[in-house]
């Protein structure tokens, strides 16, 4: 895989601004605490919640630290809490590493924002630290998938002129698509229907595949 474009450093940069972010989406708008987010339809966004929570416990005592005593049933406001608390001590102890550990984390965490602004109806960040990051572990995955299967390298590209190359050796065929549609269709976002729909310069029946990588996979129906 090769990219136009360097890595931010440290790997965990974005993750306070999407607490802040997160914080920002719920707090203003209980009803839609037990409101179900499509992009992930076995969560309502208080499970979602607590499923970063949870990640930030595990990578925390990983680090080293000490996650507080488990705790179910909480609410909203108290998972924002405990996050927070869990994910400053957390800030401190990568750094504190030396900033190379996290990536996975905060691109799970940026992807469940983005599904959250989906769900509530609110727009994209128009920047956000933890985008380019996030973006290079998306596109990795992918990559390796794409090597996995014997496929021909990808080259990848947004309508703002970022690229990179995903799979082995030179490109046999580029896909284009706006920065927001490309990201979403690498986490597992977009259905197999929505994925033709971007702009390919070859048929992409033998792409598709690839987009089932880690724990990601096409939805059924259209993702949003």
């Amino acid at each position: 895989m090769t990219a136009s474009q360097p890595v931010p450093a440290p790997d965990f940069v974005g993750y306070p601004e999407v607490r802040r972010g997160i914080r920002a989406l719920l707090q203003g708008r209980p009803a839609t605490h037990r409101r179900t987010v499509p992009a992930c339809p076995e969560w309502t966004v208080e499970d979602l919640l607590a499923h970063l929570t949870e990640i930030a416990e595990r990578v925390l005592a990983r680090h080293g630290g000490t996650p507080p005593a488990p705790a179910a049933g909480l609410a909203v406001p108290e998972l924002l809490d405990r996050w927070d608390d869990v994910g400053e001590e957390l800030d401190r102890r990568l750094a504190d590493a030396g900033g190379h550990s996290g990536e996975v984390m905060v691109m799970d965490a940026f992807t469940h924002e983005l599904d959250l602004r989906a769900a509530l109806g609110v727009p994209p960040p128009a920047e956000h630290l933890a985008w380019a990051p996030s973006f290079e572990v998306l596109v990795r995955g992918f990559s390796g998938s794409v090597a996995a299967r014997g496929l021909p390298a990808l080259r990848l590209r947004t309508t703002g002129g970022s690229e990179w190359t995903a799979g082995k050796g030179r490109p046999a065929a580029s896909v284009t698509a706006p920065a927001l549609e490309l990201y979403r269709a690498l986490a597992g976002r977009r259905s197999r229907t929505q994925l033709t729909t971007l702009d390919w310069t070859e048929p992409p029946s033998r792409w598709l595949p690839a987009f089932s990588w880690g724990p990601f996979s096409p939805p059924p129906s259209p993702g949003v």
